[in-house]
């Protein structure tokens, strides 16, 4: 090939998009809507006026549900340069759900040591994002992840795409434009000879030709200079173009222009190419024939083809000061996200009405009102996502239905103390303020200690399982406003209107049964340190194949067929690789009843196992649905970034217990926690499953339900200290446990069930997180009864302190 490089005035072609959200408020508009919130959420809690709070509450109410409503349906749409509508507030949707690939991509560190800077980080992502767009895919999200690693996710991609983008990725690295020595075929000829040595300063490197059929062979040989006469930081925009030939567009800035002018200048003079240089290999070795070239505009011919001018085109737009290299790799077909949308939703459905119909029953009017508190919930969550533009993950989905359980919570710990009031002899009015009073400080802590989890969870991971984390945070905010504000709201005006004159409710368990737990601490331990000993005992039997690829590293393939296949023809077919590959079958995986084969295998050797499984079982019609690799080291910084997060997620509950309680209290809130999360993680080890990154997310949310449902019961113990109530520790502490006993039953309750709809609808990934969530809701409700507070009794008469007396210490809520 014999590349040339020509004066060509470039034309701007580029038309500016329209950008504008014709759908909503502008930033100003919103800043003020912000704004009256804020003001009408500062009159609501501070006014003692029954019916200005109604009112305010009503207020609050419909303005919030309405801007809702008008993000999570816009009424008008645009389009942006190339045609595609943007629908603004749209919810976003995950890879995991629209399919498509994500590349976890790694900054090499400067050689002879150093470390990547801020700057060439940020200079990567502007590289990697330009050449992501010439990729002409829609929505893809180019962001740093740490200190030297970018997350590139790009939707809609086949298998033939995924392969020319991973080889692009790849490419990107450092540019050069060098001088190559005037006479260098017949220097080379002497060198090769023995008759001549190698000049000093010039190396000989061979051209890479492309040839028209998109192979590359080893083209002609150069004497190339060690000095860098122009870097690729000057290109402006590189593009392929096609006339009678196809050749690539050259423009470049304001210095590259004068360095570019000097250095064809040179090369005319002395009749000698420009080598261009990728990553220390010699792309091209284009030569001036038609005189200097300046202003900055030039083209690039040869013996091009579509494919290969336009690869030399993005090379020579987006150089990298940094090398990089792909270090994790995943892919989702659009008909694996499909079916998970369907699993989700139909998950999501199961247990909304099952919950639903279980409120309406056991709490009868005062249920509707839930219900209708639940739908605002809803409505609220949805439109949230959808004014920031959260995007929405298969994990997501899991939290969304999550927290239809978790909803219900504050409703059940507001009812059941009105219950209580009404059995006191109180009028209804004074029932209901009284029981929301009451209810504040409870809700206000065990949502706050759920919030330490879920932010530390975002702070600390990413992708799927951050996705879960914005989307629980969100649902507990939307769940408390629906339960505090919302239906009390409704409850004053249907008192006011004379809608109603007594609540009637049904009975779980007899309030008059008192049960002695504390008198049988000893024993209820001894039986948890020895289902622990034998969770433990089978986690570390199984050893490594506790985990993923996620923690281990390495290739996950999953396909689809048009025939159905056994595990043994595939083995069978793939024992000439020699691959101690693990193969599992799944069985009606989705909502739908696929069928999917996985298979795992060490890491980047899953592409030659589907060429070798559609080579000798062309019959099977092979489909990548699923296809993730995970290097080594990003699986052991997942181990330690998870073990990383777990404790933070633990000290700050610790401190955040001590504070609001006491010591005491803190390590029995964290004894108990320990408990929940050891033996989740032995008894889902023990069944056979893996702890993937979905997994972490499921431990960690088990560790916040914990805490929720045991911060109900340190409740209780406080008001009982506080109020002087008569009786020992021990007493106080026993009664405390009696009288939320029929809560933490129902609630837990309610979560199984949206949580079992998860593990009966959700499809084969959901599976195992539902799994993981329901062992550890049945765990998590025995420890908060029989493990949490005899832990504070022994720890508090350890050290000799006076609980009664710290307690009364700490701030009370109740009334704010």
């Amino acid at each position: 090939m014999n590349p040339t490089l020509l004066f060509s005035p470039l034309l701007a072609a580029n038309a500016a998009a329209s950008t504008q959200n014709n759908a909503g408020l502008n930033p100003e508009e919103t800043f003020f809507f912000g704004l009256l919130l804020l003001v009408l959420f500062g009159w609501y809690f501070f006014t003692d006026t029954g019916r200005r709070k109604r009112i305010l509450g009503s207020i609050l109410t419909v303005l919030l549900v309405a801007f809702c409503l008008g993000s999570v349906y816009p009424p008008m749409s645009t389009k942006d340069a190339n045609g595609k509508v943007i629908v603004p507030g749209k919810i976003h949707l995950g890879l995991d759900l629209q399919g498509g690939t994500s590349f976890l991509i790694r900054l090499d560190p400067p050689k002879g040591g150093g470390v990547i800077d801020k700057d060439a980080v940020n200079q990567a992502v502007e590289v990697i994002r330009k050449r992501v767009d010439n990729f002409g895919v829609s929505e893809p999200v180019i962001t740093p992840q740490g200190s030297d690693r970018i997350l590139v996710q790009i939707p809609g991609l086949d298998e033939t795409q995924i392969k020319y983008v991973r080889e692009q990725l790849q490419k990107v690295a450092q540019l050069e434009f060098r001088m190559v020595k005037p006479g260098s075929p017949q220097l080379i000829r002497e060198i090769d000879a023995g008759t001549a040595p190698i000049p000093p300063g010039y190396t000989i490197m061979q051209e890479q030709d492309t040839g028209p059929d998109g192979k590359v062979t080893p083209g002609d040989r150069f004497l190339v200079s060690r000095g860098v006469a122009m870097t690729g930081d000057h290109v402006v925009l590189a593009r392929p173009f096609f006339d009678t030939q196809y050749g690539v567009s050259l423009r470049l800035d304001t210095a590259g222009a004068t360095l570019f002018g000097q250095l064809t200048k040179e090369a005319y003079d002395e009749n000698t190419e420009i080598a261009i240089i990728l990553d220390g290999n010699l792309i091209c070795a284009p030569g001036v024939p038609h005189g200097p070239i300046y202003g900055g505009d030039a083209q690039i011919t040869g013996n091009y083809n579509a494919v290969s001018a336009a690869n030399l085109a993005s090379v020579l737009q987006n150089p990298l000061r940094t090398p990089v290299h792909i270090e994790e790799e995943r892919s989702v077909s659009a008909t694996l996200g499909f079916d998970s949308i369907k699993s989700g939703i139909l998950a999501g459905l199961g247990g909304l009405a099952l919950v639903l119909l279980f409120v309406i029953v056991y709490y009868q009017f005062a249920g509707l009102v839930a219900v209708f508190g639940l739908l605002v919930n809803i409505i609220l969550l949805f439109g949230i996502m959808c004014m920031f533009n959260f995007v929405l993950t298969l994990p997501g989905i899991a939290g969304m239905i999550l927290t239809i359980g978790l909803a219900v919570d504050a409703n059940v710990l507001i009812y059941e103390r009105l219950r209580e009031e009404m059995g006191h002899g109180k009028t209804l009015g004074a029932a209901i303020e009284a029981a929301y009073n009451k209810a504040f400080t409870v809700i206000f802590d065990a949502n706050a200690t759920t919030l330490i989890t879920a932010a530390i969870l975002f702070w600390l991971s990413s992708g799927p399982v951050k996705g879960f984390a914005v989307t629980l945070t969100v649902g507990i905010i939307a769940s408390v406003f629906s339960a505090m504000i919302v239906t009390r709201t409704v409850f004053g005006w249907t008192m006011e209107l004379g809608w109603i004159k007594r609540i009637n409710m049904l009975h779980l368990i007899n309030p008059e049964r008192h049960v002695n737990f504390m008198a049988h601490r000893r024993l209820w331990i001894s039986i948890s340190v020895t289902v622990i000993a034998i969770s433990m005992a089978g986690f570390a039997l199984r050893g490594q194949k506790n985990f993923g690829i996620d923690f281990r590293g390495g290739d996950l393939l999953t396909l689809d067929s048009r025939e159905p296949v056994t595990e043994a023809q595939v083995r069978t077919a793939l024992a000439p690789l020699g691959f101690e590959e693990v193969i599992q079958k799944t069985h009606s995986t989705t909502a739908a009843g696929s069928e999917y084969l996985t298979i795992r295998s060490p890491a980047t050797t899953s592409d030659k196992i589907l060429a070798t499984l559609k080579q000798t079982m062309p019959s099977a019609g092979f489909n990548v649905v699923g296809q993730d690799t995970v290097g080594s080291l990003v699986g052991s910084e997942l181990a330690w970034g998870s073990l990383r997060a777990f404790g933070l997620a633990v000290l700050g509950i610790m401190i955040y217990v001590t504070l609001r309680f006491e010591f005491s209290f803190a390590v029995g809130a964290i004894v108990a926690l320990m408990h929940d999360v050891l033996i989740t993680v032995g008894v889902f080890a023990i069944c056979g499953h893996e702890l993937s990154l979905i997994m972490v997310g499921a431990i960690l949310t088990i560790a916040g339900y914990s805490i929720n449902d045991t911060i109900v019961v340190y409740d209780r113990i406080r008001e009982g200290l506080h109020s002087g109530r008569k009786g020992t520790t021990e007493e106080i502490m026993n009664a405390s446990i009696n009288e939320t006993l029929s809560r933490t039953l129902l609630t837990s309750g309610c979560t199984l069930l949206s949580v079992l709809a998860l593990f009966l609808f959700g499809g084969a990934v959901l599976r195992d997180f539902a799994f993981a969530i329901l062992i550890g809701i049945v765990v998590g409700t025995y420890s908060s009864i029989f493990i949490a507070s005899p832990i504070v009794l022994w720890w508090s008469g350890r050290g000799g302190a006076s609980l009664h007396s710290e307690i009364k210490r700490k701030p009370d809520l109740s009334h704010v």
